[in-house]
Order: C-alpha cells, then structure tokens, then sequence
C-alpha cells in the first residue's frame, strides 16, 4: 500500500508497480515511505493495513491516511495531538463482530508493547514497557454510484507508529533558554519531525525555531526563562528557513519581537544560534532577528558562547583519576599512546590524604576528595601546594557503601554530595564548594536511597541513582532554587525516569546538554554502556563497544572528548571516536572530567 525511497541509495525508477510495505525496518533511516490510497474494493483487512502503513508517510495532512477514514472520522482525528511509540509497529488483530449495541461494521484490535509517547508539544514520556490495546472499527459506506466501501470510522487519537518507524521520522533537537537569573543556556530535549511537518507543512528548521519560540516544556519551565517577549512567534506564513552560503539564517518574527532592546536580543539570538546547531552538519555562521521587516540584532556563532553553560577556564581535555596510592592525578593521553599520569600539586597529589572518589571543579583550580573509607569530604587546591584543611562534613555510615558519594561541581561553583548513611540520609550542598552544608529536599524519593549524583553544567537538573528494593534506578530532578540568590533555599523537584528499560544502572555521568552515559543492565540481560538522552530516550546508535565490570564512568561536557571508564578487568580504559576500548593506566579508579 505504500511507495519506498531509499535516498542516497542509487537511482529512483521512474516507471513499475508500487510495492506493498508493511513497516520500515529498524535501522533504515534513509527509509522514505509515499501513502497510496485504497483500492477499489478493498478487504477490510486491507483498509486497517493501508491505513497504518499511512500513518509512517510524511504526505501533506496525512491526505492519503484519510482516506481511509469515513468523513466524520477525518474530521474527529487529530494527527498532531500526539504519538504513541510501540516497539514494533502496530499488529491488527483479526476482526471481531460488534458487540450487542454497537452497530454494524467490524472490529480490530489493536495490540503492541508501549514503551513511549510524544505528546503535542513534542516531548517525549518514556513509559514502562506495558501492552496497548486499542482498536479500528470499519463499516460500509455508500461511495460514487451507489457502490459501498469498507471505511474506518472510529481509531485512536494522534499517531500510532513502531519505534523504526519513529526514529525514521522523529529527530531529538535541543531547545535552549536561559537558566533562572543567570546568563547561562540550558538544553530542552524535544522531538520533531526530520524532514517537512506533514501537518505544518514546516521544515526541520522552521519547526525547530517555532518549539522554541513556544516556550519551555512544562517540566523545565519552573527553574528557565526565554528572553524573547511574551508572545514572539514566526512571520505569519513562515515555513521555510534557510542558510545562505555563509551558512548564516534570518529569521523573521511578528511585532511583539520589535519590543527587545538590544542586549535582550543578544540573548535572544543565542537561544537560536544553541538551538540550530542540532541540524546543522557545519558550524552556524550568525543569526539575524528581523520584526516586521526590520533588523533587530545580528550575532555570530563565536559571539553566542559566552552564554554556553559549560564555557570553562581549564587547562585541557584531559581526565583526571585516583591512583593506586590514593593521589589525584591528571591522565594525559596522546592519540594512539597510553595515559601518562600526572599527580596534582597540594595535598591531594602529594599523599597527605588517601583518597577513594573524586570531583574536579569545572575551572580546574580546585577538586574535592572523598577519603577512600567514603567517611570524610575536603576541598583543595590542585594548582599550589596548601595546607589540607578540616573536612566539609563527615558521614557516620558503618562502611564506604553507607558513606559519602563522589561528589560533583555543577557550573555556579557549588559542590553536591550524597551521605549515605541509612540512619541519616541527605543531599548536601555546598555553595561555592566551602562553608557549611545546606541539606537538600528532594521529593518524591518514596523511600528511595540516592547512590550517586552528578549534577548538569547549568546547575538546574541533577541525575540520580537511586537505590530501592535491590535496584538501582536513574532519574533526572530539577533544581529550584528559592528565595534571593545570595542565600537561595535549593531543592529538588519532580523525579523523572531516564532509564526505564534498566533493571540497575551501575555508573552514569553527563556526556553533554541533554545526554548522559549509562552503565548498567536491562531485565536479563548483560551490562551494556550506552548513551541516554535525558528525556529517557534512547536509539541503536546510543549502544556502545562493551567493556567488562564497569564501576565508573566519565565523559566531558565537549561530545567530543572520549569516555573513560574503571573496568575491574581492563584498569582505567578510554573509548576513543571510531575505536574499541583501549587501557591508559592499569590501576587506579574514580576517572572523572571536570564537573
């Protein structure tokens, strides 16, 4: 019932029979599918084929998925109400005789396993894996010359589409606004369509600018901001945005855009220039806002870093580590040869306290240290000797697993650290990574215990894992921050799933805006490291090169740094861009990058 073109994949026929297809098989992302409509005569089961086969197409208003739909129907469904993401595509049941009181016509079930949704504002839910059903219902309608036409008269609402046929037709794009009082960008994660809306009739761009220009999702909306004034929207009749040669874009708002002073704009245009790096293969050139057909800013792609949440004023890209004598040392690694270890200077790399995890502040002037029984937490420099002062805080656990996590720097300069002590559990934080500790709410853990943390470059979101009834789980919370700034009260909100499918996850770390790098094992299955986007989704690229017993993993704000890992097999191993795991030093533990 559909038309396939595979593009970039030889010469398209111009003449032969359309093939039937039934879903796009996962991996063929090339995979571009044409809805045909129904045939003269068709079988019902024909109908519900070719109308869930239409449903993968990117034709104009879904024109051809309707009709196979009664008028009334057409009318009532909604295409961008939202999609339900099954892990194959939709399986029809055979059809069943109305029940008593429903009329006449016939009924197919609608069967799968749902493992997401998308909803109209295009963010993604991850569920846990849980059967859908649902159902099409078809009866006869009278057609051209009296003749009667088996038609669809009731579906379920949106799109219903397998996971290979969303991945085909979805791209995750980060949308970016500007964490709460502070002049740094944060990443949105949203869904859009990869090629032209079929409902919009927009392109990649268009719409990537258009979710942005509506405002934060529901979930970030508490703690960001957008600079663009209250009701800025796109050129009435806008779908189509392109870069020149300079690969540079302007971008036409409405009028209430005209109301931004300058430096407002500034910003403006930063959340563009972030939020347009996604689709482009080479480096955006500049932005230049225009209301009612006049100029309000132009920014370049260079001038919009000073609102990156992860600028920093490091020494380099290399990792840091614990070596086998407790000592912070900093791994320098070439392309192809081993890491040459490099103890810190201070009291962290010359021995005078043995440490078990660590955290290296993102400017790189500071690190703090967990002792290696997990019982004390200190902060010192790693640029000049020092006197190691008295511990930030000490846990009364009975063992290192009941005392202090490794602790993580988010990008305002505060220190976070989780006492594990079941008699005493908190979430302590440490602004400016000194004085004395401020315990953190964090609602909703329902008797969960937190294990490990690692808070975002942006200082607003904090991944967990939490430990419960024997698993381990990763959840991604939001940091508020209340009150004034000088002496905020922070807490943290509205726990989310990031990693549903996992039985446990092991060790995870930030691997950019809105991705993290987890460790761990699905229901039976082995370990597997793999890439996770924050909002809980996941694709067959996201899978890495296995490595054995992994019990830590890092990874740097710049994607491009490779991951490193402790692999009780392998020592401190890194995972270089095209390559397989490779060993830089054979013992030691706790590798970590900045942050």
């Amino acid at each position: 019932m559909l038309g396939l073109l595979l593009s970039g994949c030889g010469s398209v026929p111009d003449s032969g029979e359309v093939e039937p297809v039934k879903a796009s098989p996962a991996g063929e992302s090339q995979v571009r599918v044409y809805a045909v409509p129904p045939r003269e005569k068709a079988e019902p089961d024909e109908i519900v084929d070719g109308f869930l086969e239409a449903m993968t197409s990117d034709d104009p208003d879904f024109a051809m998925a309707r009709k196979y739909l009664t008028k009334a129907a057409s009318d009532y469904w909604e295409p961008g109400a939202g999609t339900t993401v099954l892990r194959t595509a939709p399986d029809p049941a055979g059809p069943k005789e109305p029940a008593s009181g429903q009329g006449p016509g016939l009924t197919y079930p609608l069967y799968g396993d749902r493992i997401a949704d998308v909803d109209a504002s295009h963010v993604y839910h991850p569920a846990e894996p849980a059967t859908y059903n649902q159902a099409i219902h078809l009866v006869q309608q009278t057609v051209a010359d009296g003749k009667k036409e088996w038609r669809i008269d009731s579906l379920p609402q949106g799109l219903v589409l397998g996971e290979s046929d969303f991945q085909r037709n979805y791209r995750s794009v980060n949308k970016y606004y500007f964490a709460s009082e502070q002049n740094s960008l944060v990443a949105d994660p949203v869904y859009i369509r990869q090629r032209i809306d079929p409902t919009t009739r927009m392109d990649p761009v268009t719409q990537a600018v258009k979710v942005l220009l509506d405002g934060p999702t529901n979930w970030l909306k508490p703690v960001v901001e957008s600079a663009f004034p209250q009701g800025t929207g796109l050129e009435k009749d806008t779908r189509t945005l392109e870069f020149d040669d300079r690969n540079a874009l302007k971008v036409p708002l409405n009028g209430k855009a005209a109301k931004a002073g300058r430096t407002q704009c500034r910003k403006m245009a930063a959340q563009l220039l972030f939020t347009l790096r996604d689709l482009t293969a080479t480096p955006v050139g500049q932005v230049e806002l225009l209301a009612d057909g006049s100029s309000l800013c132009v920014l370049s792609g260079d001038q919009a870093e000073e609102f990156a949440a992860d600028r920093g004023t490091g020494r380099g890209d290399d990792p840091y580590y614990v070596d086998e004598l407790g000592r912070l040392a900093l791994l320098r690694a070439g392309n192809e040869e081993p890491g040459s270890p490099t103890p810190v200077s201070g009291p962290f790399g010359d021995g005078t306290v043995k440490l078990g995890a660590v955290g290296v502040a993102r400017d790189e002037r500071r690190a703090a240290g967990v002792t290696g029984d997990g019982k004390s937490l200190y902060v010192s420099s790693i640029l000049s000797d020092s006197e190691l002062g008295d511990p930030l805080v000490s846990s009364h656990g009975t063992g290192p697993e009941d005392r202090l996590s490794a602790p993580s720097w988010d990008g305002r300069g505060d220190l976070w650290v989780a006492d594990r002590n079941p008699d005493e559990p908190r979430l302590l934080r440490f602004a400016g990574g000194k004085g004395t500790p401020q315990t953190v709410t964090v609602e909703g853990l329902d008797g969960a215990r937190i294990k490990g943390l690692r808070v975002s470059a942006d200082g607003v979101r904090i991944a967990l894992q939490l430990s419960k009834d024997g698993r381990t789980m990763l959840q991604i919370g939001r940091v508020e921050r209340h009150a004034d700034a000088t002496d905020p009260v922070v807490s943290v909100a509205e726990l989310q799933s990031a990693a549903p499918q996992m039985e446990t996850v092991t060790a995870m770390s930030w691997a950019g805006p809105s991705r993290l790098v987890v460790v761990g094992k699905e229901a039976g299955g082995v370990q597997q490291v793999r890439y996770i986007q924050t909002d809980g989704s996941t694709s067959a690229s996201g899978v890495l090169p296995g490595v054995n017993q992994v019990t830590a993993i890092a990874a740097g704000d710049d994607e491009n740094q490779p991951l490193v890992a402790d692999s009780q097999d392998a020592g401190i191993v890194r995972l270089p861009s095209g390559a397989n795991w490779q060993t830089m030093v054979e013992t030691g533990s706790s590798p970590v990058y900045p942050g």
